[in-house]
Parts: structure tokens; sequence; C-alpha cells
């Protein structure tokens, strides 16, 4: 593989997790895929940005939307990079490039009650019951990412401690603590667990009914099937519970920079998005409550 030590680099001293490595991987493959179709080269070495305008207008024209084709570009701008820290080029061909415009996208968390009522829903009296479960309260108590969650192992949880640790970006741990709901039920499945397939299956704390470690698709189809039954909101995926649990905290008052932890963002800007049903929430508050409000 042409850029083998770029991953290597990736993984060895960057400390990226495998599923970032993969997706940085993929985009250099789609790249190199393109041009050995349009230009017959397979070198991406030997690159200029005319080449790689005309690998974003290919893209475009294929429906890629601007921000996922700004993700790809910043995969090639980062090899482009290590490219000019190992001397092996002298300029990088994305240098004058400008991040394509996007539109921000309003995520809107669940509400208290329809979480609520999905819990209510859910038959947690078998295996898949108390899964599922428990896969909803710790997405919702813990605003663990989905490939976080996936990658969880027996020994990473301490119940009878409270504590989760987390294995995040960059491959950088930290520790959440749990509610006593999340305990009891983290207990219950624990049980379920050991009686469907045994104490020493596999060390992933979730597996499937067929005792397989659980994966992506599977954890999306989880969320989105409870919460259609409860939600008419657009999207129903395992981030807008992140989001629902970031947003609830904030509405409650909880320090900006305890979500901050608790997420695992690396600053304050990453965490800043989930401030504006916050602040929409407080002006609500405060039309209602205020004294002047009713007023002439």
């Amino acid at each position: 593989m042409p850029f083998s030590d770029f991953l290597d680099y990736l993984e060895l001293e960057k400390k990226y997790s495998s599923h970032t490595i993969t997706a940085y991987s993929r985009d250099l493959r789609d790249f190199q895929d393109f041009l050995i179709k349009t230009f017959e080269q397979d070198s991406l070495v030997e690159v200029n940005y005319s080449q790689i305008r005309s690998w974003i207008v290919d893209l475009s024209e294929f429906g890629i939307t601007n921000r996922t084709i700004n993700r790809k570009l910043s995969s090639l701008k980062s090899y482009y990079r290590f490219l000019l820290k190992t001397g092996q080029i002298e300029s990088s061909p994305l240098i004058k490039h400008k991040a394509l415009k996007t539109s921000k996208k309003v995520q809107i968390p669940f509400s208290e009650a329809e979480i609520v009522k999905v819990l209510e829903n859910i038959d947690d009296s078998n295996f898949e019951g108390i899964r599922d479960r428990f896969i909803v309260e710790l997405f919702y108590s813990t605003g663990i990412r989905r490939i976080e969650l996936i990658n969880i192992r027996l020994q990473d949880l301490d119940l009878d401690s409270g504590v989760l640790k987390v294995l995040g970006k960059r491959n950088k741990e930290r520790y959440i603590p749990l509610i006593n709901s999340v305990v009891k039920t983290g207990r219950a499945y624990l049980e379920q667990r050991t009686a469907n397939h045994g104490a020493l299956l596999g060390d992933h704390l979730f597996l499937t009914s067929r005792g397989d470690k659980i994966y992506e698709s599977f954890v999306y189809r989880v969320i989105n099937n409870y919460f259609s039954e409860v939600s008419g909101k657009l999207k129903k995926s395992p981030h807008i519970l992140r989001h629902s649990f970031a947003t609830h905290l904030l509405n409650q008052g909880a320090n900006l920079n305890a979500v901050k932890e608790l997420l695992g963002h690396s600053s304050l800007a990453a965490t800043q998005v989930y401030t504006h049903n916050s602040i929409a929430e407080l002006s609500k508050i405060h039309k209602q409550a205020h004294p002047r409000n009713n007023k002439d």
C-alpha cells in the first residue's frame, strides 16, 4: 500500500483509533482510484491542485455532501503534511485550498418524555430486551459515542464503584460516573449475558443474540427502532441521544466544562454546539418567570 507508512504514523505516533485510521485509509484509496480512472496515475505524491479540484467536482456531481467532501480533503491534508514532514514533497497541493461551505445542521434532541416512553416500552424480561435497555440508558446517561459503546469491554465496567472507562478519540481514556438506575440495569444485563452466553464468551460488554460483538448498523437499528415508536423527529440515531444527554444536562444548569469532559471533547468549542437548545430553554423560562415580562 503506497500510504502504509502514513497509516503506521497515525497509529503509532498520533495514537489514532483503528476506526479513524480506517476512515483515513478509505479516503486515500478513494482519491487514488479517482486518479487511476481519470488520469491513469496511481501515485498520490505527484499530484497538483487541479487534479484534486477535479475530484471535488466529481464527488459533488455524484451527490456527496460538502461536509463529507471536506472530511475527505482533511484526510488528504493530513497525508500531505506527513509527506512534507518526511521530506517526500516540497509543498502541499492543498496549501491554498479553502474548505467548502456547509450549512449547519440543527440537531433536535429527544425530549425527556420521549426517552422515558422508550424505556417504558422496552420488554426487558429477556436477554435482547435488557441489552437494548442498557444500551439506551448508557447512551443517555453518559453521552458516549456509538463506537465507544461498541468497544466497551467487561473490565471497563465497574458497577461496584459506579464508573465506566471509555476509550475515546485518539485512544484517550476517560472515566464516566454511572447513576444508580444504570448500575441496576447493568447488573441485570450481566446476569442475562452470563445465562445466555456463558461467563467466558468474549470480553466485549455488548453481544448480539448469537454471541458476537455488536456493530455500528446494529446499534443504529436498536436506537432508531425504539425511538421511531415514540418520536416523530426526522433523525433518530445514537448521536441524537448523545446530543440529548448534553442538552438536558446544560438545561439543568450543568457546568459547560464538566459536560466537555464527560463528552470527551478536546475543546470547549466542540461542546458549545449543544448550548443552543439550552439557551432557548433558558430564554423560555426567563420570559415566563421575569416580573417585567407581563408589564404593559
